[in-house]
């Protein structure tokens, strides 16, 4: 049987971000995917992009990957309990996110803490997110929190089973240094990566998770860094810079003046590669449509950087910590796209100097694996030039 090849090109880009920092804007004003994919980035007239089967002029506005949300506590569909709210991620959406990274199903109700149920919940959770993308966006979950009992094989079961996050170390009974080490140690050994609670408690149940913690723990991301909600004195979060590895995980629920903190260190260490950008929720904050849009527009502002490295933060540099297929425009790498244009009436002369200025910008469209997920973001400020969807239709 035939089958016919999905073929998405977009033209007319006036500015393409890349998600690399070492280069975060390319010389190039068209993309065209194949099934899903990036195939090539160019010049238009360099291209081949004849029968398209979904083709959008972009008018001049630009084109970034699809926006990452490092940090999010789904439960079930497009569902929240933690705010009983509905079609908060396909909200997100309209803030430009296209992939979300649980960090712990925790506000699931009655959620199990024996060993036998949390396994099963990150199971289903990964299952029921693998088999229901809300919109299209592709939200990683299924991330137990560490329990006590749990042994090596344990781990081994989950990896198995395709789970392939931890949730929040300190989330769970395991609140000490020693025993989460162990049972992250066991999650790397099978190819699950971890993260961990940074500062005060959260919820109630959550505790103080603080440097020495962190540092002996040794997870794969140090979880809002900035706190979530309360952050650890500014020494602990210098410390935490210069003395791990791992990505630095800013949050739109956490401390704003502990987040520069964190971004200036970083600079300062010439490790701005790790700095990642998450919103940590849904939580008592609420949720955050905006929320990752809103860090970009901060950290620009108020951190100093260029407004495209700042974007970096959002894509190429949590996709390259995360390990993930997209976030970066490149040959090979998901077609996940946003198109967005400096807001109606704002300040600044182009997009990138909006943002610098603190505004955000307004989204005319999101893209999934080369499908148009949406136009017109009913949730940014209006743009002052639209993208259009000249061949084709947007996905349901």
């Amino acid at each position: 049987m035939h089958t016919e090849i999905r073929k998405t090109v977009i033209r007319n880009i006036g500015l393409c971000l890349s998600g690399d920092m070492h280069a975060p804007i390319l010389e190039a004003d068209c993309i065209v995917a194949l099934d899903g994919r990036i195939a090539a980035i160019g010049r238009a007239r360099d291209m081949d992009t004849d029968d398209a089967t979904t083709l959008v002029d972009a008018h001049g506005v630009a084109l970034a990957p699809g926006l990452i949300d490092s940090h999010v506590h789904p439960v079930v569909g497009d569902y929240t309990p933690r705010q009983n709210q509905l079609n908060w991620i396909d909200s997100t959406l309209h803030g430009g996110v296209t992939t979300m990274i649980s960090a712990g199903e925790v506000h699931m109700p009655g959620r199990p803490k024996d060993v036998v149920g949390l396994k099963a919940m990150a199971i289903a959770a990964q299952r029921w997110y693998e088999n229901f993308r809300p919109s299209g966006v592709k939200v990683l979950a299924g991330a137990p929190v560490l329990e006590h009992g749990m042994v090596e094989e344990d781990f081994r079961d989950l990896a198995q089973a395709g789970v392939k996050l931890l949730g929040e170390v300190g989330l769970g009974s395991v609140k000490d240094g020693k025993t989460g080490r162990q049972m992250v140690d066991w999650a790397r050994k099978y190819g699950i990566q971890s993260t961990i609670h940074t500062g005060g408690p959260s919820i109630p149940g959550s505790g103080l998770v603080d440097a020495d913690m962190v540092l002996e723990t040794g997870t794969d991301v140090i979880g809002h860094i900035n706190g979530g909600h309360s952050a650890l004195p500014d020494d602990q979060i210098v410390c935490l810079c210069e003395n791990c590895l791992k990505g630095l995980e800013i949050v739109h629920n956490g401390n704003g003046r502990a987040a520069l903190l964190t971004l200036n260190t970083a600079r300062e260490l010439g490790q701005l590669d790790r700095v990642m950008l998450g919103t940590d929720g849904p939580a008592g904050s609420g949720v955050q449509p905006l929320g990752i849009l809103r860090m970009v527009a901060m950290l620009a502002s108020l951190g100093d950087v260029p407004a495209e490295i700042a974007f970096c933060f959002a894509t190429g540099n949590t996709a390259r910590q995360r390990d993930l297929d997209c976030g970066l425009l490149e040959p090979g790498r998901a077609a996940d796209f946003v198109l967005m244009d400096q807001a109606q009436h704002a300040p600044g002369v182009s997009l990138l100097e909006s943002v610098a200025l603190g505004n955000l910008p307004g989204i005319g469209m999101t893209l999934i694996d080369g499908e148009v997920r949406s136009l017109r973001s009913r949730n940014t400020p209006p743009a002052a030039r639209l993208p259009e969807l000249v061949t084709g239709a947007v996905a349901s």
